[in-house]
C-alpha cells in the first residue's frame, strides 16, 4: 500500500505542481508582452490561459499534501524532521500561491483588459501603464509577480530535495 500511495503522491506532484510552476513562471513575461502590444487579443488570451492553468492546477495540487500525508502515515515517518520541514514549506508555498501569486495575476489581467496609455517613462514606471479604473499595471507589477513566483518555485524545489534526500531518515534514500 505504501508504494501505491507514494506513486500517487509523486504523480500528483508532477501532474499538478509542475504545470503551476511553469505557467506561473511564464505569466510575467507574457504579461509584459501583452503590455507592449496593447491591442493584441492573442497576447491577452495567452495571459488568461496561464492564469487559468495556475488556478486549476493549484486547486488540483491539494492532492499532493493529502497523498503525502497518507504516505507518511503508512511509512511511519510523520515525526521525522525532514517531513515536518517539508510540510511547513508546502504550506508556505500554498500561501504564497494563494496570497501573492494568484491575486497579482488577477490584478494584472484586469489591468491588461483596460485602455493603454504610454507613460513615456514618467513617474518611474519605465514602460507602458494600463489603467482600468483604479488598476494600474506597469513593468514593476510584473517584476514583483516574477519575484513572488520565484519564491513559490524555490519553495517547491526545496520540498523536492527534502523528499529525495530525507536527511536523518532511517528509511534510506
Amino acid at each position: 500500500m505504501t508504494k501505491f500511495l507514494l506513486s500517487l503522491h509523486v504523480l500528483a506532484a508532477i501532474i499538478a505542481v509542475g504545470p503551476v510552476t511553469v505557467a506561473a513562471s511564464m505569466f510575467p513575461p507574457s504579461a509584459r508582452k501583452a503590455l507592449a502590444e496593447p491591442g493584441s487579443e492573442r497576447a491577452v488570451a495567452a495571459v488568461r490561459l496561464l492564469h487559468r492553468i495556475c488556478r486549476v492546477y493549484g486547486g488540483v495540487g491539494i492532492a499532493v499534501p493529502v497523498l503525502g500525508f497518507a504516505t507518511a502515515m503508512s511509512m511511519g515517518v510523520l515525526n521525522d524532521a525532514w517531513l515536518i520541514v517539508s510540510m511547513l514549506l508546502t504550506a508556505l508555498a500554498a500561501m504564497v500561491l494563494l496570497a501573492l501569486v494568484l491575486p497579482r495575476q488577477e490584478e494584472i489581467l484586469a489591468g491588461i483588459g483596460g485602455t493603454a496609455t504610454d507613460s513615456g517613462g514618467t513617474g518611474g514606471t519605465g514602460g507602458t501603464t494600463l489603467d482600468a479604473g483604479t488598476i494600474t499595471v506597469d513593468a514593476r507589477a510584473t517584476a514583483r509577480l516574477a519575484m513572488f513566483t520565484g519564491v513559490f518555485n524555490l519553495l517547491w524545489a526545496a520540498v523536492t530535495v527534502l523528499m529525495i534526500v530525507r536527511p536523518g531518515s532511517t528509511t534510506g534514500a
